[in-house]
């Protein structure tokens, strides 16, 4: 089976897949898709995505897109080390930690919302980072409940989900917006347990080939 991944470094999207694919333990191939210079927008990407967005995960040359349908495809196809509970009520609460991110915090914070407040409400970088705290805040004071009460170190028990695959990225760009996080502290718990891992920390957004050097 070859992989090839279509990512940019600081996509929060694709790093939720780059991190399910290194706990998976699978190979793939980088190909970078600068989002910044628009070339998401090129015609010959968009014939493989064509929501014009990263990630896109190619398998033997069909693509997949949106990172939760490829991280249950990675599920469905690698199902070791197991990344949903076996148990299907388990299973839903981790789904819907992870939708609560994918659907609810991050797509408010995403470049064409961030181009919108700039662009065309004309923002200046104070009232969008209180624009950015306002949704963060709440959307991670609801994840931190979902998981209050779960035996850890990840967020849902002994072993990372996908779950925790969405909340490594989603803290990244909570400090990108320099939101606060020490009232978040069972969060930050399952983000250490999570970095401890060397296939976590291989999927950071500054170990990436398109990363700016230096």
């Amino acid at each position: 089976m070859r992989l090839v991944l279509y990512s940019y470094w600081r996509s929060s999207a694709s790093y939720r897949v780059r991190i399910a694919l290194g706990l998976k333990g699978l190979a793939y191939e980088y190909r970078a898709v600068d989002l910044l210079r628009d070339e998401q927008a090129d015609p010959a990407y968009r014939a493989r995505h064509p929501q014009a967005l990263v990630p896109t995960l190619e398998v033997d040359g069909r693509p997949l897109t949106q990172s939760l349908a490829i991280l249950e495809w990675l599920e469905e196809t690698v199902p070791e080390p197991p990344l949903l509970p076996r148990e299907p009520f388990a299973r839903a609460r981790v789904r819907a930690f992870a939708l609560a991110i994918a659907c609810e915090i991050h797509p408010l914070s995403n470049l064409a919302v961030r181009r919108y407040l700039h662009d065309v409400l004309g923002l200046d970088a104070q009232a969008e980072q209180r624009w950015h705290h306002r949704w963060l805040e709440a959307g991670l004071s609801a994840c931190a409940a979902m998981v209050e009460n779960e035996p850890g170190p990840f967020c849902f028990g002994a072993n990372p989900t996908i779950a925790d695959c969405l909340l490594v990225p989603q803290l990244y760009n909570a400090r990108r917006y320099g939101l606060p996080l020490d009232s978040f502290p069972r969060l930050l718990a399952a983000e250490r347990a999570m970095l401890a891992l060397e296939a976590v920390r291989a999927a950071a957004p500054e170990r990436q080939p398109d990363a700016p050097k230096g």
